[in-house]
């Protein structure tokens, strides 16, 4: 799965040519249900074409078919999905996101991307990372309540001869063992500190590849999976601040992923459920000091001022219109409009790119009724 960070979005949200188109489709991990994908894929595609040629000549919108047209009938990319879909396209570029959660199928042309659901992706409060930790095997994994996928490691070994290559000493090169036994050392001089300094050299190198090319650009926490006796040393060695005090002791490999995801939502949960309590209850304590809105006009000055920083946003609610984003004034429309997105995409971006926090709440645990709630610096 590729690893979806806020800078990422924030690029995203940068001034691209229109048309914007934003294609989100509900996809399948398992046949024979995911035959139907590309069915559908192929009938957006027909329904964009037809959105297009309202406003654009028919050679521009031939140059923006030809970028999503060459999967329509890759069986090879349909045969691996998660549960949900993002085509972003503009005349300059061309993504696509795999999402762990479903969404709701649209198509939106637009002067400005659709990144409600991905916001929702990358926003969220219940996503996590699992760092699966063997003595010489890493595997990262990101998660959220309803579903759990591996992560490309980017510059992070994943094996220990990765790692330490010709650098890994002759005593670890003669331990043998069988499958869940312990170790059996041999030879001269082989000594389980000489294993246990090649084990935490591979720690080290996984800790700082995590760290500096995951954790830190997602801002996820991270739950270490592992035996118990490889918990307290890899967390002496650790300086990863997202790193979570709580963990799973088992082996990661003995298990398989729809356990190991219940097994860290256990975890997760409460933790969740915390943030979001906290979260509600700064905006309620703002209101009452008259910096917490829940009115759209006002949440919306509020963001292009920058003194929005925290906007709780509801999941999956939709408000056709868009944000002025120099004077905050509102512009209500109706969602098949070509030029018109999504209110509340909006005044996230906003909040986003004046370096406010964005959370994306399910609609039982938001504080208000109108699809928003902020809580002001000042």
């Amino acid at each position: 799965m590729r690893q979806f960070s806020t800078h990422q979005l924030l690029s995203l949200l940068d001034k691209h040519g229109p048309p914007c188109i934003s294609l989100y489709q509900y996809t399948h991990r398992h046949h024979p249900d995911s035959l139907q994908d590309p069915i559908r894929y192929r009938n957006l595609l027909r329904e964009m074409e037809g959105s297009l040629r309202q406003k654009y000549e028919k050679r521009e919108v031939r140059s923006l078919l030809e970028k999503f047209q060459p999967l329509s009938h890759d069986g090879e990319f349909w045969n691996h999905r998660t549960d949900g879909l993002a085509m972003l396209a503009a005349p300059d570029m061309f993504e696509v996101f795999e999402l762990q959660r479903p969404v709701q199928e649209n198509l939106i042309v637009a002067d400005t991307f659709y990144l409600k659901p991905l916001l929702r992706v990358s926003q969220s409060a219940d996503r996590y990372q699992l760092l699966c930790l063997s003595r010489d095997r890493a595997q990262l994994y990101e998660g959220n309540r309803d579903a759990l996928d591996p992560v490309e490691l980017i510059d992070t070994p994943s094996t220990l001869t990765e790692a330490l290559g010709t650098e890994l000493t002759d005593q670890h090169r003669s331990v043998r063992s069988a499958a869940g036994q312990t170790p059996i050392y041999h030879g001269v001089g082989q000594k389980k500190e000489e294993v246990d300094r090649d084990r935490d050299r591979f720690f080290r190198a996984v800790d700082r590849g995590v760290m500096e090319h995951h954790s830190k650009p997602t801002g996820l926490p991270l739950m270490l999976v592992a035996l118990k006796e490889y918990h307290t040393p890899f967390r002496n060695l650790s300086r990863n601040p997202h790193l979570l005090s709580m963990g799973v002791d088992v082996d990661p490999g003995a298990i398989g992923l729809d356990e190991l995801r219940k097994l860290a939502w256990e975890q997760m949960e409460p933790l969740y459920l915390e943030r979001l309590a906290l979260l509600v209850r700064e905006f309620e304590i703002a209101k009452a000091h008259d910096l917490g809105y829940d009115d759209l006009a006002e949440v919306a000055g509020a963001a292009v001022a920058g003194r929005v920083e925290n906007l709780l946003v509801e999941a999956d609610r939709q408000i056709p219109g868009r944000v002025d984003p120099h004077t905050g004034r509102i512009e209500r429309g109706v969602l098949n409009d070509p030029e018109v997105g999504d209110v509340l995409s909006d005044l996230a971006g906003l909040v986003l790119r004046m370096k406010g926090q964005v959370v994306i709440v399910p609609r039982q645990r938001m504080p208000t009724d109108t699809g928003v709630a902020a809580t002001c610096r000042f």
